[in-house]
């Protein structure tokens, strides 16, 4: 009796594996024999990683404002896989649909708490030195965290609160950028000019959006949600998801940031704006524009208190 272990019924599946996608068994085994071993180093492929913190200054702290906002943006893109799979999902059930938000939510939660770091680990003299030398870039201009915004909710909510009643459906996706709630970040609309903040991000990102505006109009976590049979949309622990991911992302969040930005933006002497010259204030403050994800899942009294209470 052979003490060997029978590796038949492994291979046996590698075979049905490899003939589904019309490949050689043979040749992807022996290619096996010449493979490396993986290591935690090249599989995370921490050289490369720990080598994208690049400053601008010799101020130290200026390390710990581009690690921080590089480990949000891996953040941002964990988040958008987990949407993407709500999106995407063929018999959306409740089960898996809160699953997926509640994750998201944990990533927010951890957002939302890591601004502390913003706030309290960067001495504000150096920050008043080194954010000169990062116009006319700014935190504004991570194009994932608009990405996760398009593909929450239904676009109408997340146009400028003034415009809302000019856009519907039927508007051109083109029409409808000029009127998302972040312009008021950098434009005019009185005489349509736009900052340069606004002007280099649209000119990176803008066809982009456009594109990812359009494919997330019918597959938005907002859209997905009504499309669940009427009990799955009273269902407790999914409704009590959505609001917590709401809350979270519109207003905890959003104030974390807000008041990290105060900190810093108001600590000095003398009037300063943001790195990117736009005006926070009129765009980020969740009472001004009252973004809301999932708008009907909130009492009449929570829409109109919107931001107010905090």
């Amino acid at each position: 009796m052979s003490d060997q272990p029978n590796f038949d019924p492994v291979l046996k599946e590698l075979q049905q594996k490899y003939k589904s996608i019309n490949q050689d068994t043979h040749t992807h085994l022996e290619g096996l024999l010449y493979s490396k071993p993986i290591t935690y180093w090249d599989y995370i492929q921490t050289d490369a990683l720990l080598n994208l913190q690049i400053q601008r200054t010799t101020l130290p702290d200026e390390m710990v404002f581009i690690a921080y906002h590089q480990i949000n943006e891996l953040l941002f893109k964990m988040i958008l896989w987990e949407i993407s799979q709500v999106a995407e999902k063929e018999n959306l059930d409740v089960v898996f649909f809160e699953n997926k938000i509640m994750r998201v939510s944990r990533y927010f939660d951890m957002l939302t708490t890591s601004f502390n770091i913003m706030r309290e680990g960067m001495e504000v003299e150096q920050y008043m030195k080194f954010r000169n030398t990062l116009t006319p870039a700014s935190g504004f201009q991570s194009a994932q965290y608009r990405l996760i915004e398009f593909a929450s909710t239904e676009l109408i909510n997340l146009i400028d609160y003034r415009f809302r009643s000019t856009i519907d459906r039927s508007t051109p996706y083109t029409h409808a950028f000029e009127h998302l709630y972040w312009q008021a970040a950098g434009k005019d609309y009185e005489t349509g000019k736009k900052s340069t903040l606004l002007i280099n991000f649209e000119n990176r990102y803008k066809d982009e959006f456009l594109r990812f505006m359009e494919s997330y109009n019918t597959k938005n976590l907002w859209t997905r949600f009504k499309e669940l049979p009427k009990e799955d949309q009273k269902d407790e622990d999914l409704v009590k998801a959505m609001r917590h991911y709401d809350y979270t992302v519109n207003i905890t969040w959003v104030m974390a940031h807000y008041n990290a930005a105060k900190h810093y933006i108001e600590s000095g002497s003398k009037h300063v704006e943001a790195t990117g010259g736009s005006e926070w204030k009129k765009y980020m403050h969740p009472k001004y524009q009252r973004r809301i994800f999932f708008p009907d899942l909130w009492t009449q009294e929570e829409l109109e208190n919107w931001g107010t209470n905090i």
